[in-house]
C-alpha cells in the first residue's frame, strides 16, 4: 500500500491576538489523515505567503523564522524516512508524537502473539496437546503474512486492530491461503484469543471482535462402509511406509483413537479387562479424559504385527 505524505505550514487565522499576530501551525498529512500542532511562533497574516508556506520579507527576523520552519520540515521528513526504512507503521499522529517527544511505546501485535505461543509451548504435555501449539504457530504466521501483504510492514500496534483488520484477515485466509470456510474461522478464533489477552491487560481500550461473529458451516462427513474398510484391510502394499500408514488408519477405525493417541500408545496402556480380554486404557490427548476401549480382533492383529515397536 503506497503511503502519501505531505507537510504544510499555515497561519491559524481564527486565533489572532490584539497585535494582529496569529500562531503558525504545522499540518502533517499521511494517506489523507491529518495531525497538526503549533510551532510556537506567530506571524502577521498580511506577511504570510500561502503558496510558498513562508513569511514574506528579507529582514533578519523573517529570515530566522523561515530557517526555523525549514529545520522543522527537515526533521519531520527524517522521521518519516526512518519509519519507512524500518518498515514501521506510518501515521500523521505517530510522526507528530515522535517530533514532539511523545513517542509512546505501544504493545505490538505479533510480539503479544509470540509471548502467548511461548507460554503454550512450555505447557505442552502438561495443560496443552502438541497440536495446540502448532495451530497457534500457524495462526501467527498467517497474521504475520497478512500484515506484510496488506500494510507492507513487519508488525502493527495491537491498538490498530479493528473490525476492518479482522474482516480483511478472514478474506485473506479464504482467498490467498485457500482455506476452507471453517478452517479460516478457526484461525481467526485463535487470533481472537490474542486480542482478548490485550483487552484484559488494558493494552487496548475496546474489543474489536465485539461485532464479529464466528459462523461455522455444517459439514456432511462421509463414512466408510464395512466393505470399504475390509478392502483396505486386505489390500497389500509393498512400500513399508504406506503399509504402516494403512495399519494406523485401520487401527484408528477399530479403536476410535485419534492419530495423536495412537502415536503415544505404549504397552502400559494395554490391560486385561474384567472380561479377560485385552483393553486399551488411555488418557486422550485432546480432552484429557480417561478412555477404556476393547481391543477387537483386527486391532489386536495390528498390535501383534508391531509387537516389537511399542
Amino acid at each position: 500500500m503506497q503511503t502519501t505524505f505531505s507537510v504544510l505550514f499555515y497561519p491559524k487565522g481564527s486565533n489572532i491576538d490584539k497585535k494582529g499576530m496569529t500562531p503558525i501551525y504545522l499540518r502533517i498529512t499521511v494517506n489523507g489523515k491529518r495531525s497538526e500542532f503549533s510551532i510556537k511562533r506567530k506571524v502577521l497574516l498580511t506577511k504570510w505567503n500561502s503558496e510558498a508556506g513562508k513569511v514574506r520579507g528579507t529582514t533578519a527576523d523573517v529570515r530566522e523564522l523561515n530557517r526555523y520552519m525549514d529545520a522543522i520540515k527537515v526533521k519531520v521528513h527524517k522521521i518519516q524516512e526512518t519509519l519507512s526504512k524500518n518498515k514501521g507503521l506510518i501515521t500523521s499522529e505517530i510522526i507528530k508524537n515522535i517530533y514532539l517527544g511523545k513517542n509512546i511505546k505501544h504493545k505490538m501485535l505479533l510480539e503479544i502473539f509470540q509471548a502467548h505461543n511461548d507460554k503454550i509451548e512450555r505447557l505442552v504435555g502438561k495443560e496443552f496437546a502438541p497440536g495446540t501449539i502448532e495451530r497457534y504457530k500457524t495462526a501467527k504466521k498467517h497474521v504475520s503474512d497478512y500484515i506484510n501483504l496488506e500494510y507492507r510492514i513487519a508488525d502493527i500496534p495491537v491498538k490498530d486492530v479493528d473490525h476492518k483488520f479482522i474482516s480483511g484477515l478472514e478474506y485473506y485466509l479464504k482467498t490467498k491461503r485457500k482455506c476452507a470456510h471453517n478452517t479460516a474461522i478457526k484461525y481467526v478464533t485463535n487470533f481472537k484469543k490474542i486480542i482478548r489477552i490485550a483487552f484484559a491487560n488494558d493494552w487496548i481500550t475496546k474489543d474489536p471482535f465485539i461485532n464479529w461473529k464466528a459462523k461455522l458451516k455444517i459439514v456432511d462427513r462421509e463414512f466408510l462402509t464395512q466393505e470399504e474398510i475390509q478392502k483396505m484391510v486386505e489390500k497389500e502394499l509393498h512400500a513399508e511406509r504406506l503399509d504402516q500408514v494403512k495399519d494406523i488408519f485401520i487401527f484408528s477405525c477399530f479403536t476410535g483413537l485419534a492419530y495423536a493417541d495412537v502415536k503415544k500408545l505404549s504397552r502400559n496402556d494395554i490391560v486385561i479387562g474384567i472380561d479377560g480380554d485385552k483393553w486399551i486404557k488411555i488418557k486422550r490427548s485432546k480432552t484429557e479424559t480417561r478412555s477404556s476401549i476393547p481391543l477387537l480382533p483386527t486391532a489386536l492383529d495390528i498390535l501383534d504385527k508391531y509387537n516389537d515397536y511399542y
